[in-house]
């Protein structure tokens, strides 16, 4: 049974809360799905709990991208980058940069950031008006997939191709603060879950470390909210 990780955005509390779950559910191998250290306030430990897990298929995200090229981050974050270049050092960076943005997942499906064109153009819960674009030239049946931090499942409008989206382990954005995964079962069933953990922790971790940031005023919120934009 494979567990697929997206977006863990150095939390390692909601990784740890998860990762007991897997484990209770009988997990032997893991897909770690991108953006695993930007903007939480412990990405060097959620990285090294992340690098003990074995057998482990990672690729990147944009995370990863702009951690290794600040300059291509929106400007508001570039202090962020900073952060996690010096937590996790000049060799772990470059590392993680030169992942593979796709990896197969099983027989017919391939794992993604946020899609096949862009790692960060991604598909919603219902379909959008550049969804034929974003599967131009996609055989698989099904691509798993994150970036936007909420899960679901359907089938997309061109194609039939099942869309996966795992949500976000450390940084939920669909209003529920449990930290969110999914299951390949060895039949290929997909099985979504939310695991509960002390959520409340991170926001107030991420200020005491950073608060004086204009970054960490948007990210800290995104935390605490659970939401991409305020309420």
């Amino acid at each position: 049974m494979l567990a697929l990780l997206y977006d863990i955005h150095g939390n390692v509390r909601a990784l740890d809360a998860v990762l007991q779950d897997a484990a209770q559910q009988g997990v032997s191998e893991y897909l770690i799905g991108g953006d695993v250290a930007l903007f939480g306030p412990w990405p060097a430990a959620t990285v090294a709990r992340l690098r003990e897990l074995q057998p482990a298929t990672w690729i990147r995200g944009n995370g990863e991208r702009w951690t290794a090229d600040p300059d291509a981050a929106p400007e508001l974050l570039r202090g962020a980058t900073a952060v996690v270049r010096a937590a996790l050092g000049d060799d772990i960076v470059a590392e993680h940069a030169a992942l593979p943005e796709s990896a197969p997942v099983g027989e017919g499906a391939r794992a993604w950031h946020a899609s096949p064109v862009s790692d960060m153009r991604s598909f919603g819960p219902q379909a959008g008006d550049d969804e034929s674009e974003l599967l131009a030239g996609v055989q698989e049946a099904r691509l798993i997939f994150g970036h936007t931090h909420v899960p679901f499942a359907r089938t997309s409008a061109v194609g039939a191709i099942e869309l996966v989206n795992p949500g976000s382990v450390g940084m939920p954005l669909d209003g529920d603060h449990r930290a969110a995964y999914a299951l390949l079962h060895d039949d290929g069933t997909i099985e979504h879950r939310r695991v509960r953990y002390d959520h409340a922790t991170v926001a107030l971790a991420l200020r005491e470390r950073h608060g004086d940031t204009e970054w960490c005023g948007t990210v800290s919120r995104r935390f605490a909210e659970a939401r991409l934009e305020p309420q």
